[in-house]
Formats: C-alpha cells, structure tokens, sequence
C-alpha cells in the first residue's frame, strides 16, 4: 500500500501550523546549574544522551546508576560515568567526531524532567572517577559535558503516555528479551540459554 506524505519543508510552514512559542518558553533556558537543579542531579538514577555522527546519524544512549551518579563539577559542569555494556560505543564515538550533546534526566513517578544540552568529551583519568565506584566498579571512561543551556520540561508526555501508572504497565505484551534476542541477533543461541542469560543472574552482571 503507497501512503501519500505531505511534508512541513520550511520553518515558517511550521510555525503556521504551530504558532508561537510563548515568552517563558523561549526564555526559560539558562546557561547554568541551579541550585534546584543540582537536587533534581542528585536524586536521578537515570539520563538519555543524545548524540550526532559527523555523517548525521544519531543515537540515544540510557545511563544508570544509584541515584547521585551524575557528578556536578561546578556550575556549568557535569560528569556521567560510562559502564560496563556491550562496548559499542555508538555514543562515544560520536562524541569524539561531534561534541555536542542533548540529556534528559529523569526521575521515577515525575513527569517533568530535566534538560542539558552542551558539549562534551570523554575522560579517561580524573580524580572525581574514585567517587563513582560502585560495586567495587571504577568507570574507566566518564563523559564530561560543559553546559550550554539547562531548563526544566513539562509533563505532558509522561502524561499523555501514563508512563508511570504501574496499572497501565503490560511487560508481557511483547516477546520476553530473550526471545527478541532468538529471533533477531543470537539465532545461534537456545532459548534455554537466552532465558537464563537474561534471567535474574543478569543483575549480577551490571558492573563487571
């Protein structure tokens, strides 16, 4: 079946079809931390950055930890540990070509969250690494992210999605990660191994 697109093309189309932003939201960005912000920091446990390739592609990468995990070097300054994964570095990568970076924070149960966009680079040695220990997991690697403009987003989204009503949550609704990973990237691998790779032992596997 062909579907028919009519495409937005230019700013101004756009701005018909949406309007205006209003004064305090063109104006409600700041170049530095907060003292609000730096609670909202410490009481995360979880970010997405995003990034861009220097051919345009993009990718969006979840952090998380304990809460407190995003370290606040100074006021127009933040760190994230990087941890142990599937070392595909997508993310880094294209730090390395790119530097700019956007982050959302989160935290469970709000639906307005926190916003960073700025550039960033990757840290292999600081003295601030020694307080991200967890699990006896030194992070070889932290992103270090100079702040150009912080604000705080609505709630709209999380609201509109019921994302945090436990009685709207379906886990089961799809295929369990261990048959998503049978069908798509580890034919190769029984179910019967899948289901224990991604059983409750994967926990123990975080941060090593």
């Amino acid at each position: 079946m062909t579907t028919e697109f009519v495409e937005v093309t230019s700013e101004s189309e756009l701005r018909e079809l949406i309007g205006e932003p209003t004064t305090h939201a063109v104006h409600k960005t700041r170049p530095v931390l907060h003292e609000l912000d730096r609670e909202w920091l410490a009481q995360t446990p979880l970010c997405l950055i995003a990034t861009c390739g220097p051919d345009g592609t993009c990718d969006v990468s979840p952090k998380g930890d304990p809460p407190g995990f995003v370290k606040v070097l100074d006021e127009r300054t933040l760190a994230i540990p990087d941890r142990p994964g599937n070392k595909r570095v997508d993310g880094l990568r294209n730090i390395l070509a790119n530097p700019h970076v956007g982050l959302i924070f989160l935290l469970p149960g709000r639906g307005d969250t926190l916003r960073v966009n700025g550039r960033a680079k990757i840290v292999r040695e600081a003295p601030f690494l020694d307080e991200m220990v967890v699990r006896r997991n030194r992070p070889k690697l932290a992103v270090v992210v100079e702040i150009d403009e912080v604000f705080h987003h609505c709630s709209k989204a999380f609201l509109r999605s019921h994302a945090w009503q436990p009685e709207t949550w379906h886990p089961e609704a799809v295929p369990s990660r261990a048959r998503i990973a049978k069908a798509l990237d580890r034919q190769g691998d029984s179910l019967e191994f899948l289901e224990d790779y991604y059983g409750p032992k994967y926990a123990e596997k975080l941060y090593g």
